[in-house]
């Protein structure tokens, strides 16, 4: 395989690359300094690169383990705020619709969900940032964890739990 094939298979990928890594180290230079270091790896070694797997999740795991052999690994806990865009809203805002409240309540709720996410642990955080944010298929996480796809299922499962209870806890009006 050739370094323009690899170019063809990895640019696309650099975008979502470069979120994961910066969820991962919470940091925008740590970030781009660990995508840069996962394509100059993921390029030494594409002749390695099996035809007719999935490239994503090869990318996504150089990445991984690239940041957890780094010298932050896993005890990077911090997180920055994601876009809009990546929640997403589950209303559509019409220009009638938008008031200052109501502005105030998505921005609230958004804000709960980003600081419940954020106080998973970096395991379930990960898992649940591949899936969710990420879009990728449970047999792709399977690759980039380098776990069984049943693993995947149930990690998955646990982390769900793990987040529902961490909103729960936030929820306004919780009587506790």
């Amino acid at each position: 395989m050739d370094p323009a094939s690899f170019e063809e298979l990895a640019m696309p990928l650099f975008d979502q690359l470069y979120n994961f890594a910066h969820w991962l180290t919470g940091d925008r230079t740590d970030a781009e300094d660990l995508v840069q270091e996962t394509y100059a790896k993921a390029l030494r070694g594409f002749r390695s690169f099996e035809e007719g797997t999935y490239f994503r999740a090869w990318m996504y795991r150089i990445l991984r383990n690239t940041f957890l052999t780094s010298r932050s690994g896993l005890a990077a806990q911090n997180t920055t705020a994601i876009d809009d865009d990546d929640i997403g809203a589950v209303e559509v805002w019409t220009a009638h619709a938008v008031t200052p409240e109501r502005l105030l309540l998505r921005q609230e709720s958004r804000q709960l969900a980003l600081d419940a996410l954020e106080s998973l642990s970096a395991g379930d955080r990960e898992i649940i940032l591949l899936c969710e944010v990420e879009e990728l298929s449970y047999r792709e996480i399977a690759q980039v964890l380098g776990v069984p796809l049943g693993t995947v299922m149930s990690r998955l499962s646990r982390a769900r739990t793990r987040l529902r209870q961490a909103l729960a806890a936030t929820a306004p009006g919780k009587v506790g």
